[in-house]
């Protein structure tokens, strides 16, 4: 059986088929992002009848001559600027085919921070373009950070094709531009489609203004991205984030290790190495809220008991014996920069990854990338929303793999300790013991 099929069979009908698909949505300030998610959230019936009266009022008093679905964003908006969810708004919908979990990142180039904290998680990019502006350096920014990221799937909106004409010739022009940035990125998934999000053409209903096109609307093709084969299921991680062991009499010898399933498939009976000790041992049951449970995969909180009684404090991570992590004292890692202070050589912050927190010394900036030209340049140092790479010296063990193997292990935060501020998003991308 595949990796995928045994997912599906695990995950059980009905919740395989409302499978959760998490989105970002980004691109320029004037593309239309708010209008494309307003007519996702009212042509899928998620708008109740007192915002839409509200919509509708407003809009004729700001008279705006039609009802302005972009302003069913204004509650994300609000809830942006008061600072909730570090400037990235979420909300979630559900279609007849899927839930849906959608980030909103701010489109200007100065929130490329924001940006990176919505894709860190997504299975979707959805970058939307202007039909008349076609690639602009605000897409290469996106789809390179999408990539960066490796969200697995990217969409194009190009969007306002109402103001193109609905001319085929321009749209092609633009997804032949499309193909070529995707190649340079070396995206494996990348998928555009003609919308007008004004008007909802190509949104949930195929546009009849469009009749050459034959592919599918946005919702449809997203309702229809495969994300099973995404999720790493071949190299089982667990990071222990948790030691339960009720004080109870009647749970007196109970002793589990919680925490979210990092990679791989876990069953009971399974054999198991703990990181950093390097202890052996077994998988007694695998367990969640309700109970044993044959097994657990990537993003399921559960708990693992093991059959032997040692120490596994928080911090340490269950693995497969005969497919280890790196065990990493330095790291060379893609950094996005995310503090107004620069980060130079020789800064001293925290890593936190997974569960583990450790501290760093900045050995070196190897390169910074260049937005227009997508290749990376010398640079002293990192500069706000700057995207660079960077060397690490680790004052303890971390257990690693490539960003690109598993997004979950080859992650981390950098955090100023002085000011407990998160300062920068990191992906692993080679080390050293």
């Amino acid at each position: 059986m595949s990796d995928a099929a045994e997912l599906a069979e695990l995950l059980g009908g009905e919740a395989a088929s409302s499978d959760l698909l998490r989105l970002v949505t980004c691109g320029s300030v004037d593309d239309g992002k708010s209008t494309l998610i307003g007519r996702l959230l009212y042509d899928t019936k998620q708008v109740l009848v007192d915002q839409m009266e509200h919509v509708a009022q407003t809009s004729e008093r700001r008279g705006d001559g039609y009802v302005n679905l972009a302003l069913l964003t204004d509650g994300l908006r609000a809830e942006r600027e008061q600072g909730i969810t570090i400037d990235v708004a979420y909300r979630s919908f559900v279609t007849a085919k899927r839930r849906f979990q959608l980030a909103d990142a701010p489109g200007h180039v100065q929130y490329t921070r924001n940006m990176v904290t919505g894709a860190s998680t997504a299975d979707v990019a959805v970058v939307l373009l202007d039909a008349r502006k076609g690639v602009i350096e605000q897409t290469r920014r996106h789809a390179l950070i999408a990539s960066l990221l490796a969200v697995p799937h990217l969409v194009f909106a190009v969007n306002k094709m109402d103001l193109a004409g609905f001319d085929e010739a321009r749209f092609r022009e633009i997804e032949g531009e499309l193909d070529t940035l995707t190649a340079q990125l070396g995206v494996g998934d990348a998928f555009a489609i003609p919308i007008a999000a004004l008007h909802g053409d190509n949104v949930v209903e195929p546009s009849p203004r469009m009749p050459w096109w034959t592919g599918s609307t946005l919702l449809a093709h997203l309702e229809a991205i495969e994300t099973a084969g995404d999720r790493n299921l071949a190299d089982r991680r667990f990071p222990v984030q948790w030691v339960i062991r009720p004080m109870s009499d009647e749970h007196h010898d109970y002793r589990g290790y919680a925490g979210q399933v990092a990679g791989g498939i876990w069953h009971a009976g399974d054999d198991v190495l703990v990181l950093p000790s390097g202890l052996r041992t077994r998988v007694l049951a695998v367990e969640s809220a309700d109970g044993p449970i044959d097994a657990a995969v990537p993003g399921m909180s559960v708990t693992i008991r093991l059959e032997d009684e040692i120490d596994v404090p928080r911090g340490d991570m269950l693995v497969d014996p005969d497919d280890r992590p790196a065990t990493a004292r330095e790291l060379e890692a893609t950094v996005c920069w995310m503090s107004e202070r620069p980060l130079q050589p020789g800064a001293r912050l925290a890593v936190k990854h997974t569960t583990r927190t450790v501290r760093a010394i900045v050995e070196g900036i190897d390169g910074v990338v260049d937005m227009d030209t997508l290749e990376q340049h010398e640079a002293a140092e990192m500069a706000l929303n700057d995207i660079g790479t960077v060397r690490l010296r680790l004052s303890g063990p971390l257990m690693v793999d490539p960003y690109a193997v598993n997004r979950a292990t080859g992650s981390f935060i950098l955090i100023d300790e002085a000011t407990n501020d998160t300062v920068a998003a990191g992906m692993v991308r080679s080390v050293r013991a």
